[in-house]
């Protein structure tokens, strides 16, 4: 089953509050987002959200750009549906952020969903060659992946954990570490998962060498 066919499945099957990733308000995502975009103009980008609910809270506090990117179209659809009319000035993309090629950039790109199930080195590479391509020249990354700790599998798939040098070291020299932080994160069914959040300041003069 291909990677599309694999979300679309999940997201069709499921409720929103039963996958594990679910929260009914990521409160260190928005803190986060919201430190580092602190002009309401920013634009952000929700790398794999899925129907997740920083959209929500981003749009409520007066944010004008945001970008929801994800494979599965009946995850969109489901924010989409929740947002109502506020769902007009979302920039919504069916995409695999391994080949999304953005129309223009993003001042803030926050991922707490896919770069974990990126296993395979290339895989990885042509995302850090994605985010390169979207985030502006003094842009921020915040990336949340399951840590040491956390599962070895999600939905089914097999994942990579990642502590903050191993995310420093497939981010390369272009990116500078600016915050650690740790969660843990109850799931609807009750299991604990440790995420590992690194925010990231972009630093355009290591580009050339980690291209």
């Amino acid at each position: 089953m291909d990677k599309q066919s694999h979300w679309n499945k999940v997201w069709t099957r499921n409720q929103e509050s039963e996958v594990s990733w679910f929260q009914e308000r990521p409160d260190l995502s928005i803190d986060l987002v919201q430190r580092h975009a602190a002009d309401k103009n920013s634009r952000i980008l929700d790398v794999g959200s899925g129907s997740s609910r920083l959209v929500d809270a981003l749009l409520t506090d007066g944010y004008e750009h945001v970008g929801v990117p994800d494979v599965a179209a009946p995850a969109l659809d489901l924010a989409r549906s929740r947002l109502g009319d506020l769902a007009l000035s979302v920039e919504w993309i069916v995409a695999d952020v391994t080949s999304y090629e953005p129309s223009h950039r993003w001042d803030v790109w926050h991922d707490r969903a896919a770069f974990h199930f990126l296993v395979d080195a290339g895989e990885q590479q042509l995302y850090v060659r994605t985010l390169r391509c979207a985030l502006s020249p003094d842009g921020v990354v915040v990336i949340a992946t399951f840590g040491p700790d956390g599962p070895k599998k999600c939905s089914g798939l097999d994942v990579m954990r990642h502590n903050p040098e191993s995310l420093c070291e497939v981010f390369g020299a272009g990116f500078v570490l600016l915050e650690i932080h740790v969660e843990v994160h109850r799931t609807p069914s009750r299991a604990d998962q440790q995420y590992v959040f690194c925010v990231f300041r972009r630093d355009t003069r290591h580009d050339n060498e980690d291209a």
